[in-house]
């Protein structure tokens, strides 16, 4: 075991449906077995995991009686306490049954929206249940192939109807609990609602009880759109809004791959690890972090398991030369802010006397324009860090 071999302390988790991933795509069939719940918590323990969370149905089949369901969780619940594991997130499959090819909580017909809740409220019960604290909405079918069907409008505000109603649910049962939304520009749909994690904010901002609500952005998804995750997570967590994240890897303009962390774009994600870990000086991300990913379908098992504890290697290994690059005198030299004390106090804050002020600031704007940033070199110093030879 050396420094970058994973630790329950690094508050590293998967999901169910990542490592047990069977490998099926729309081309071609499983290229593994489905493991049991069970045996998934305890290889996910021997690889240093933390956490493991799960959608309703990853642990309980859809349509199991009650007898059925209590003895699946009561197995499940003592893996967890044999391994030393957590559950930190649930969520709900509101996307694979027939029902909600039309959306769950937007479809036009009242009894799938009334399903939808029915569901979910059973399955926070199951979260609440194994100890999650962080309860996770990512909308696969709420969206539209035929734009006609609905005013998108209608959409949102049936959107905001389901919160509503789930967040008075769990402030009427006491639980501690709140809600995370994860946004997605489209797959398995042609355009889906809310499709980043800024329209998430937004939408967070009109409901009646916003401090229940935060966002849990996905790497993925936001490159899906040619967007930086790095500015999505940055104004989620200046928003005080990350309660969760997903990590993984994707090539810009592909279908959602889901791929390892770190495995494409490596200076990203070194920003990325920069970001949350505070490295350069901000406050840091303390919550969950979750590896929403899947082994390659070229893989067996021990595949499976060489990806998860990659995955969170290439996390402290990033974490490591964040530190080091935010360390190095050069590095501070060149981010280091710029002072004016004159002009700092005209620059935060209206009054009547510092609008005047300004309007009769002479300020050479050429002169200021001439100033190398050495912003080249700043970034030729990142590269020379991650490639651990600075």
């Amino acid at each position: 075991m050396d420094a970058y071999d994973p630790t329950p302390a690094d508050r590293f988790s998967f999901g169910l449906w990542t490592v047990g991933n069977p490998g099926r795509d729309p081309f071609g069939e499983a290229v593994r077995p489905v493991l049991k719940p069970t045996e998934l918590v305890k290889k996910l323990a021997e690889c240093g995991a933390w956490g493991v969370n799960l959608h309703d149905n990853d642990l309980v089949p859809f349509g199991a009686s009650a007898k059925e369901r209590d003895t699946l969780v009561a197995e499940f619940k003592a893996t967890l306490e044999d391994c030393g594991m957590v559950v930190p997130m649930a969520t709900t499959n509101l996307f694979s049954h027939p029902i909600f090819k039309d959306g769950a909580f937007t479809a036009n017909n009242p009894r799938v929206r009334a399903f939808a809740l029915k569901k979910t409220l059973a399955s926070i019960e199951l979260g609440v249940e194994l100890g999650a604290k962080i309860y996770v909405f990512w909308g696969g079918r709420e969206g539209v192939e035929c734009d006609a069907c609905r005013d998108p409008r209608t959409a949102i505000a049936r959107m905001r109807d389901a919160l509503d109603f789930l967040c008075e649910y769990v402030k009427d049962r006491r639980y501690d609990l709140v809600f995370a939304l994860e946004a997605k520009p489209n797959e398995p749909r042609s355009d889906i609602y809310m499709p980043t994690t800024g329209h998430m904010l937004h939408l967070i901002s009109t409901l009646a009880h916003p401090e229940m609500v935060g966002v849990n952005p996905e790497v993925a998804h936001e490159n899906m759109a040619g967007l930086s995750f790095v500015h999505a997570v940055a104004q989620a967590m200046e928003a005080k809004k990350l309660f969760h994240i997903d990590l993984n890897a994707q090539k810009i303009g592909r279908y959602d791959q889901d791929l390892r962390f770190g495995s494409e774009d490596l200076k990203q994600a070194f920003l990325l690890v920069r970001l949350l870990e505070g490295t350069a000086g901000g406050e840091p991300y303390r919550g969950p972090l979750h590896f929403d990913s899947h082994a390659y379908r070229t893989e067996d098992f021990d595949g499976v398991w060489e990806f998860a504890r990659g995955s969170m290697r290439t996390y402290k290994l990033l974490k490591a030369r964040a530190a080091e690059f935010d360390a190095d005198p050069e590095v501070r030299q060149l981010v280091a802010e710029k002072r004016d004390p004159k002009l700092e106090p005209l620059l935060r804050g209206f009054s009547r006397d510092k609008a005047k002020q300004l309007a009769a600031l002479e300020l050479d704007a050429s002169a200021v324009a001439r100033e190398g940033l050495r912003y080249e070199r700043l970034d030729q110093l990142l590269t020379e860090h991650l490639l651990g030879v600075r």
